[in-house]
């Protein structure tokens, strides 16, 4: 896992607890990719993710560019079942 310093405190920010509301969604999908996802874009703002055979549907978040709690956990249970801890 080759990370970037802001993508490794991405990756930390979403195994964080109390879980933080304020984390760039363009940041999300920046560690996405560099994890070796593959993004696949769907209907408006829903995207589908797919790391190591698990697939996920996000939205992403708008107007805003921050993502919400419940967003950052559902991330966190992506990665934890994709193998991916910080």
């Amino acid at each position: 896992m080759d990370l970037n310093n802001k993508q490794r405190k991405t990756l930390e920010l979403i195994f964080t607890d109390p879980v933080p509301a304020n984390i760039n969604w363009q940041d999300i999908e920046s560690l996405f990719i560099a994890l070796g996802a593959t993004i696949d874009q769907g209907k408006g703002s829903k995207i589908s993710v797919t790391l190591n055979d698990v697939i996920s549907i996000f939205h992403r978040p708008h107007p805003q560019k921050e993502t919400d709690k419940g967003a950052v956990k559902s991330v966190r249970k992506f990665f934890q079942t994709a193998g991916i801890e910080p």
